[in-house]
């Protein structure tokens, strides 16, 4: 018999908010959190707006000496953490720290910090590049620094499945728990890319959207006339444990973990399967890890970037996957608000999917107008829906054909 695995503390850093209380608020009253990019100049660019995070500050956080040892993105990883842990009551020390371990994601790591030492080297010479440059730059530079914070002296690495790695994370920690690895998993990611060069490359692509006059109406999952993704930051961090973990120290229950199904579209670099196939195999999978059918679920928290490929592949793998009950499974893609963050997406998401079972209440797809007619499932268009959740399917999907599905339940 494997172990339950519960959930007793979320945090997050998000475009929409600073914190879980906050981000929750902002997604069911239908705010965006896009505005034009003040990171730096992008006038220049095809894309010139983004989902920033906003007023978060590391100086006073973490205090100068740590913050400037610390990327943007282990920044936020830590601070989410920092929630997470605070939420769950759980204390770390001697008795138990060999047994809590954590698992943080990335898709890209501490791509800022690179960027700007290469710009100290090409400008002032290779010997004034800092030497936190190769810690702060690697993917597993949260993971590392968020065990040092907080004493946990078990499983540690990163996950990098591009905008599947939080959800892969979380799945990948919680399987780290049933299988009796550890009690407790410290599990999500992180990403903070939002650069000249990163934006660059996406343009080039063809991935952004580019309604430079509307910029909180760019994001527009599964609508007819959506155009591209909008680039987003931020963290999410969930503590997962085993249910006799929780139980005996008399932890507050949030949800339960009860199904993770992951795989490969084997099809191309950047663009899903026309059919999402692979999308299909992982819900699938999902389904089966938890012991759930079709008509168990309640709620999808779509990838549902607000590209023309994703948004009509996902459709189609939700409608292959749940055939005829697709048609009353209500979707929302909360990306409508956050943007993209990339890596974290999947992570946050667990957030919003977590509070959607404690409250009974679905957030959003805003900027919902013109219906798709390869869209056509119940997407929460605008307004935020009180409904019983018993089963959340939350999904993931990145470059490389990486798919993720979670499936969270109400702790029973």
């Amino acid at each position: 018999m494997r172990k339950r695995v519960v959930l007793t503390g979320l945090g997050c850093v998000s475009p929409v908010g600073n914190n879980v209380k906050e981000t929750w608020e902002a997604l069911l009253a239908g705010k965006s959190g896009v505005a034009p990019i003040t990171a730096f100049d992008a006038s220049a660019h095809k894309t010139r707006f983004a989902a920033e995070v906003k007023g978060f500050d590391g100086v006073a956080m973490f205090g100068t000496r740590e913050a400037r040892k610390m990327d943007r993105f282990t920044q936020f990883a830590t601070a989410a953490t920092l929630e997470a842990l605070e939420q769950s009551g759980l204390k770390i020390d001697d008795s138990n720290r060999d047994r809590v371990g954590i698992l943080i994601g990335s898709g890209i790591g501490g791509i800022i910090t690179l960027i700007e030492q290469h710009e100290v080297m090409k400008e002032r010479g290779p010997d004034r590049v800092s030497p936190f440059l190769i810690p702060m730059m690697i993917s597993d530079g949260a993971a590392g620094n968020i065990a040092i914070r907080v004493g946990a002296r078990g499983p540690n690495m990163a996950l990098a499945t591009a905008c599947a790695s939080g959800t892969n994370a979380i799945g990948e920690a919680a399987e780290m728990i049933r299988r009796g690895s550890a009690d407790v998993m410290i599990a999500g990611a992180s990403e903070a890319s939002i650069i000249a060069v990163a934006m660059a490359g996406m343009n080039v692509m063809t991935a952004l959207s580019t309604r430079n006059e509307d910029p909180q109406r760019a994001s527009r999952p599964f609508d007819k006339n959506r155009d591209g993704f909008v680039m987003g930051e931020g963290a999410g961090v969930v503590i997962l444990e085993s249910l006799e973990h929780a139980q005996a120290r008399g932890a507050h229950i949030l949800c339960e973990f009860s199904g993770y199904g992951t795989s490969d579209d084997a099809y191309h670099i950047s663009a899903p399967a026309e059919n999402g196939a692979g999308a299909a195999i992982s819900m699938r999978l999902a389904l089966e890890n938890a012991g759930l059918g079709a008509s168990d679920i309640h709620y999808i928290n779509a990838h549902g970037t607000s590209t023309q490929l994703n948004d009509k592949s996902e459709t189609a793998a939700i409608k292959t996957v749940f055939g005829g009950q697709a048609y009353k499974i209500p979707v929302s893609s909360t990306k409508s608000m956050t943007g993209h963050l990339l890596g974290a997406s999947g992570a946050v998401e667990a957030v919003v999917g977590t509070l959607a079972i404690l409250n009974d209440i679905l957030p959003p797809t805003i900027n919902y107008k013109t219906p798709d007619p390869a869209c056509d499932l119940d997407y929460v268009p605008n307004q935020a829906r009180q409904l019983r959740v018993d089963n959340v399917m939350s999904n993931s999907f990145g470059f490389g054909g990486h798919n993720a599905t979670l499936i969270l339940s109400r702790y029973k």
